[in-house]
């Protein structure tokens, strides 16, 4: 029944798995979701056993039996014996064949054959020792003469027997302990038997209440996964819309941030070419007024160099230097030939009355609401995802509930409460067989107890009551006591002796052999080994496991494999390896796995044709922006006459040389004319040179001359093909976007839909890890077959032969008591004649005195 209920739940379970797990890296691209912790029972049985200190007679069984015993498990024969006809092997013994495997079993059992041998030998040979020991005595003989003769060495000798016989009536006390504890061991077990036993079923009521939560979990985790995608789905415009984006915007905002640049660089040309305007304005204004001015200082100075004072032989060399620099004193720069920009100005400024950066804007805006278009135009497909979903779950909802898992586990735990309920009824009649046996073997341990208490009363009785000055013929009568009860224990012996050995000979073939055959197999796995050698019982059926459970005995599962994992707790869905089982393929492919998600993800359509990156307005703006002349400025005229100097020398320094010649000359009228004149030529260059050299500088607190020019030069060069380049990359974005879009919005669709499909792999995945490891964890299925084996092996089987190798001692240690106690009692007993030494013998004889 267990079995029919595995296979329930566990078709329950892999109806909701997946295939092959994916790797994580695929599944680390749209998270890892958390399921949770699958809802664990708690299971009480600790299947171990601990002997503590009769754990060292336990130890010392196996020693000896392994040394009656040293050959390994014989798995091959053992295979071969269950494989062959057990009527035809009766029948047919002599076939070679046959004869072989009896051969090879006979050399297995040689150990236990010829202990056993001897074992019965014993039984055999010691009552006719006894009754012939009885008859020898009863005629005199074998020491049942009442006469001792005197020796010389009589103290010794009566010393070491009676050392021997104390010796082996320890040995025979210690084999007595020990089988009583054995036996007391037994008993004291049974009670803990009936713990295993309770919590074996309690952890089965366990496993069998626990599974349908469990069940129910990981059919309630899906919707962990399907929330996700509907989130997922709910935010289609962002993750979806985004990433059509971004793959779009490769080429679309390179050609829009160009149209950009274009409108920010119409400005800066306006801006350049009024400062070019305003500058050449005011060049040209001071240029001619500055000519005038420096001709007249030229002019004065000149009259004033004619001055007869100049013709004086001291003065005339400093007079004829200064005239000599008269013709320094003119402009450099000449302005006034330079080109009018006033015409590229208007142009430019009557292209900015139409907003061109507005335009390109709008591009932008048209083109960043594709996340938006996404979502309006993926409704009917975000839907039909919702709807498929929605159906997904209810089959998984129908699915866990086709099967009436809760009604059979229910069945199941009133099953056992009914075995556990008959096993209870049991246990009385349980405890009484056990106390017969445990009554039996005390029977048995107090026959060899009254042998040793025979013994050391004898010894006592003797030791205290013996008179070595004493003849044997006046011995006391405590001395005599201790003789008679010396050989009442020999008589005892000889009584009980055969009766222990049959006993030890049994228990021991029998629990030797289970021992060796059974539990050391079990402990070692070997026994598993043979259960599932392949062919084993039957010739047409491979496995005996899945033979049993599915009726499918080509099935790869085995005991052993089972064991191991229900040893691990692993779940019973591994232990049983149902995967060979269930084709949970078909049914994934039928819900989660479907074709149908591809189909409805195949409808996505996103239909750019509303997007505009550039009105026609802004086409035109741009290619008027080529046309307006800028281009065919004269800059090198313009960058020529501003890397000149305003004047053709600089009138300070001229000034401040002509003042220093004026200082040289004799104060008078001629000094204060020169002086006067470096004067008037401070004054124009403060008042003119200045001014127009800050205007090819900084004009309104612009940027220089110079620098507009530049600018200027550096935008209009090659105009026209760099807004040919910008036209033609919008044109090939627009083109890309309504004409080429659909492979983009396909390919990121493909990857969208794998995210969503890969929460679902994750959830199966840790579905098919769930039903592994934490769904229905076997544990109380090796803790079954292990409580089996510490009952039949550590309670009953070491017990068993503890007990019969403390009763096998006491046996074995009677032979040489009897013979001491034999020996030992002539010492004691009081004898009827004894050797008298006549003193006029010549021949010192010695003659026996009635």
């Amino acid at each position: 029944m267990l079995g029919k209920v595995g296979l329930l739940f566990l078709a329950c379970c892999w109806g909701i798995t997946s295939g092959e797990p994916r790797p994580a890296e695929k599944q680390s691209q749209q998270g890892t979701l958390d399921f949770g912790f699958v809802p664990a029972g708690v299971y009480e049985t600790h299947a171990y056993y601990e002997p503590r200190a009769i754990g060292i007679l336990f130890h010392m069984v196996h020693t000896f039996l392994y040394v009656v015993q040293p050959n390994p498990f014989p798995k091959d024969l053992v295979v071969k014996l269950a494989q062959q006809n057990l009527i035809a092997l009766q029948t047919e013994y002599q076939k070679p064949e046959n004869v072989v495997l009896t051969l090879q079993a006979i050399y297995y059992e040689i150990g236990f054959i010829v202990c056993a041998s001897l074992g019965v030998l014993f039984v055999l040979l010691m009552p006719l020792v006894g009754l012939c020991f009885c008859l020898c005595r009863c005629c005199e003989n074998c020491g049942g003469e009442m006469h001792q003769r005197q020796r010389k060495n009589a103290d010794c000798r009566r010393g070491f027997f009676t050392t021997l016989l104390i010796a082996s009536s320890v040995i025979i006390s210690a084999g007595v302990l020990c089988a009583y504890a054995a036996n007391q061991n037994l008993t004291n077990q049974i009670k803990d038997t009936r713990r295993l036993v309770n919590t074996n079923i309690r952890d089965l009521k366990a496993f069998a209440n626990e599974t349908p939560s469990q069940i129910d979990y990981l059919a309630a985790q899906y919707t962990t996964a399907k929330n996700k995608a509907l989130s997922d789905l709910d935010n289609i415009g962002y993750l979806l819309g985004n990433k059509i984006h971004a793959q779009l915007g490769r080429e679309v905002l390179p050609a829009l941030d160009a149209a950009l640049s274009m409108a920010s660089a119409m400005r800066e040309t306006k801006e350049a070419l009024e400062s070019v305007s305003a500058a050449l304005d005011t060049l040209q204004d001071g240029t001619s007024k500055l000519q005038d001015n420096l001709s007249n200082v030229r002019s004065s100075l000149g009259n004033t160099l004619n001055d007869p004072a100049c013709s004086n032989g001291a003065v005339s060399h400093t007079c004829n230097t200064i005239r000599g620099t008269l013709s320094q004193l003119g402009i450099n720069a000449n302005f006034a030939t330079l080109p009018e920009v006033s015409q590229q100005l208007a142009t430019v400024n009557a292209l900015l009355k139409t907003d061109l950066s507005n335009i390109v804007q709008r591009g932008y805006s048209s083109f960043n609401d594709t996340p938006t278009m996404v979502e309006e135009q993926t409704k009917n497909v975000v839907a039909g995802v919702k709807s498929m979903l929605d159906g997904v779950s209810g089959n998984i909802t129908a699915f866990t509930k086709m099967y009436p898992i809760q009604a059979s586990l229910a069945n199941f735990t009133v099953f056992l409460t009914e075995q556990q309920m008959k096993m209870e009824a049991l246990y009385p009649q349980i405890d009484q067989m056990d106390f017969y046996r445990w009554i039996g073997c005390v029977v048995l341990c107090c026959m060899v107890v009254l042998i040793l208490a025979f013994n050391f009363l004898g010894l006592l009785c003797g030791i205290c009551g013996y008179d070595k000055h004493a003849s044997p013929t006046t011995r006391g009568c405590l001395s005599n006591t201790g003789g008679i009860l010396l050989m009442a224990g020999v008589g005892f012996s000889f009584i009980f002796s055969w009766v222990l050995m049959a006993v030890v000979t049994t228990t021991f073939v029998v629990g030797g052999n289970v021992e060796k055959l059974v539990c050391e197999p079990f402990e070692s796995r070997q026994l598993f080994k043979i259960l599932d050698t392949p062919y084993l019982v039957n010739p047409g059926v491979r496995n005996v496991l899945p033979n049993m459970l599915f009726q499918k005995p080509d099935l790869d599962l085995t005991l052993e494999s089972m064991y191991i994992n229900c040893k691990e707790n692993r779940g019973l869905y591994a232990a049983l390896k149902l995967e060979n089982i269930f084709n949970v393929n078909i049914f994934m492919n039928n819900t989660v796995y479907t074709k149908d998600m591809s189909k409805l993800f195949d409808e996505v359509k996103v239909d750019f044709r509303g997007v505009v990156l550039l009105e026609p307005a802004g086409r035109e703006n741009l290619m008027n922006f080529a046309n307006s002349g800028v281009g065919e400025i004269n800059y090198a005229a313009y960058l020529s006459e501003v890397n000149k100097g305003v004047t053709l020398v600089d009138l300070l320094s001229f000034a401040n040389e002509l003042e220093a010649q004026a200082d040289q000359l004799p104060r008078g009228a001629l000094e204060n004319a020169l002086k006067g004149h470096a004067s008037s030529i401070r004054q124009i260059h403060s008042q003119q040179v200045v001014p127009m050299e800050q205007a090819m500088k900084y004009v309104r607190a612009r940027s220089s001359l110079s620098q507009s020019v530049r600018v200027l030069q550096r935008s209009a060069t090659d105009l026209p093909n760099k807004i040919a380049h910008v036209l033609s990359a919008i044109d090939a974005a627009e083109y890309l976007i309504t004409q080429n879009a659909s492979y983009v919005v396909k390919q990121e669709t493909q990857k969208y839909m794998k995210n969503i499909v890969g929460y679902f792999r994750q959830y199966t995945d840790w579905v098919k890890n769930s039903l592994a490891m934490e769904v229905a964890p076997c544990k109380p299925i090796s803790n079954i077959l292990d409580s089996m084996e510490i009952v039949a092996c550590s309670f009953i089987v070491d017990s068993l032969n503890t007990f019969w190798f403390g009763l096998g001692c006491c046996a074995i240690f009677l032979i040489p008591s009897i013979i001491f106690s034999v020996k030992l009692a002539k010492f004691y007993r009081r004898m009827d004649t004894e050797d008298v030494y006549d003193d006029s013998s010549v021949s010192g004889t010695w003659h026996f005195t009635l």
